[in-house]
């Protein structure tokens, strides 16, 4: 994404960035449209839509297809126009999770060749974000902004206020719940 002003902004992916990541992605896998559905555990209609560009996708099944496909999330998501970026707070790329009250926005993905990505996150209290092991030898990177959460993976959660870090692996179910209303957190998630 070049820079652009505020109102250009979109307040969620486009589309057409994750239908062309999905078909170069399944394409380069060699997997059909079936397999694909499949491992990933959803309809292959569900699939055929979001390859047209005209499905809606939730952030959960962004995720299954990452991890089906064997790739970070953000290759699904990214921008096709890697140049100058500028995302103000509030606007950006954002994914809404189908299940809780969370918002992702992917800040940066990593280059090629390096594998991070760094997410802004926004919860509100009154749910739970479980989140389904991600590629093997991930690795989450949390810094919580305003408000209080708990997260980490499962059996191993822990409370954090603003200013507090914790990292864990990423490849394990782990979850993230808001305490405190308006809770925002800075989320670098790595790849081996």
């Amino acid at each position: 994404m070049t820079e652009v002003d505020a109102k250009a902004t979109p307040s969620r992916l486009p589309r057409e960035w994750i239908a062309a990541a999905l078909r170069r992605e399944r394409t380069r896998a060699g997997l059909s449209l079936s397999e694909l559905a499949k491992r990933a555990g959803i309809a292959k209609s569900t699939l055929s839509q979001l390859e047209a560009a005209t499905g809606n996708p939730g952030i959960e099944t962004v995720w299954a297809l990452a991890v089906a496909l064997g790739v970070p999330f953000s290759v699904l998501v990214e921008s096709p126009d890697p140049g100058v970026t500028v995302i103000r707070a509030g606007e950006g790329p954002t994914m809404r999770a189908e299940q809780a009250s969370y918002a992702g926005t992917l800040l940066s993905a990593g280059p090629t060749g390096v594998r991070r990505d760094i997410y802004h996150g926004a919860m509100e209290p009154g749910s739970v974000r479980e989140s389904e092991p991600h590629i093997p030898g991930s690795v989450e990177h949390l810094v919580v902004s305003t408000g209080r959460m708990i997260a980490g993976p499962a059996g191993g959660t822990v409370e954090l206020g603003p200013g507090d870090y914790m990292s864990y692996r990423g490849d394990v179910p782990h979850s993230y719940e808001a305490l405190s209303p308006g809770t925002t957190f800075v989320l670098v998630m790595q790849h081996v």
